[in-house]
């Protein structure tokens, strides 16, 4: 198995396990979840598949960043008027975690605060949240606030609401793990989502549905500390590189398993350094799960550079935060600054099963900005 199939292996858009066991075809053919793994308080949230389902190229749109709107003293998401209000860094650069804030009751100028404090903070840990129990189109008409909706490849969805990416990992012991630990030693896959896109997502939403007691928690990795922590010598020589983003590898990983391909894979070349548009502060945007390689650069030469990236933004848990999921738990980061991996580490222990959903707003065009005195 190459290094590309172990990181789809353990794809939450993917399928997993024994499929005799917790998938069958309903009548249109679609793909569903069978038996215990059907038996859902949020059934119009559990995934489907759907063969028939095709889509031409995305088109390019015209971007413009709601955090750019906002009032940098957040006076709508951060009201000094609210009593219940509770603030509290994860870390002094990078996540926060807020009570008190009612997501489903931001008001346009509210959303606008929103992707500008998670633009500034990284992620964004929000409790006691009912966003799970809106409807499926008032929550797409909530994320187009921040962007296009995406819609994903090759995930599984609400049925007849493709937009929706679903994570969904069985109760089921043996399908949980997925044999994975058969062979791997750690299930962490860090990545910044579905980066193959001309416009990958910016402002995200994720929201159990369902989960484990303890375990399953998705970390974070500051990939915009990661830049400035490198010595400006390096950084430098990093500007003006472009790498390769494939969607190839999960798409054939998805037919391979027996699953769908909504829309035909595209690849793209992104900057290495990106610079947010609202924050104008710059990021390492490179990620081991749909990065390949460096454009101009023989594949030893570049292979040096992203293994050494990859290692160091691993590594280093001194940029990183880990949120814990409770019921009710919203977590809201930035694509373009924030790489993440969920954690498989209770599969089999309490028979829960973890099922979330994800708002993927898309974004700018990745660009790199100028060169500034802080990066030389």
């Amino acid at each position: 198995m190459s290094k590309t199939e172990t990181i789809q292996a353990i794809d939450a858009s993917s399928f997993h396990g024994d499929k005799s066991k917790i998938y069958s075809k309903d009548e249109k053919g679609r793909l569903v979840l069978s038996g215990e793994d059907a038996e859902s308080k949020y059934a119009h949230f559990l995934p489907t598949w759907d063969p028939n389902e095709k889509f031409g190229p995305l088109e390019e749109f015209e971007f413009s960043d709601p955090g750019l709107r906002a009032d940098p003293t957040f006076p709508n998401l951060l009201s000094k008027s609210n009593t219940n209000l509770k603030v509290k860094s994860l870390t002094p650069k990078f996540g926060t975690e807020i009570r008190g804030v009612q997501l489903s009751e931001l008001s346009s100028a509210g959303k606008d605060e929103l992707a500008r404090f998670v633009a500034e903070r990284g992620v964004v840990v929000f409790r006691e949240q009912d966003l799970k129990d809106k409807p499926i189109d008032w929550l797409l008409d909530y994320a187009s606030h921040f962007g296009r909706n995406h819609i994903h490849p090759t995930s599984g969805a609400p049925r007849g609401h493709p937009e929706i990416h679903l994570v969904y990992r069985s109760a089921t012991a043996k399908a949980s793990e997925h044999s994975f630990f058969d062979e791997h030693i750690s299930s962490t896959a860090w990545h910044s989502d579905v980066t193959y896109e001309r416009q990958p997502p910016g402002t995200t939403f994720l929201g159990m549905l369902d989960g484990p007691e303890t375990g399953g928690d998705t970390i974070y990795t500051d990939t915009q500390e990661a830049y400035y922590r490198l010595s400006k010598s390096f950084r430098k020589r990093l500007h003006g590189l472009e790498v390769l983003h494939s969607g190839v590898a999960q798409a054939n990983a998805s037919r391979a398993a027996g699953g769908i391909v909504r829309r035909e894979p595209v690849e793209n070349f992104h900057p290495l350094v990106r610079e947010h548009p609202v924050t104008k502060k710059k990021a390492l945007y490179v990620n081991p799960q749909f990065s390949r390689y460096i454009k101009g650069f023989k594949r030893e030469e570049s292979d040096a550079i992203l293994n050494f990236l990859y290692d160091f933004t691993a590594r280093a848990a001194d940029i990183q935060v880990r949120a814990s999921w409770e019921p009710g738990s919203i977590t809201v980061w930035d694509n373009r600054r924030a790489t993440h991996s969920a954690l498989v580490d209770w599969a089999g222990l309490d028979g829960s099963r973890r099922h979330a959903f994800r708002l993927t707003p898309q974004a700018d065009i990745p660009t790199e900005g100028e060169l500034s005195d802080d990066d030389e």
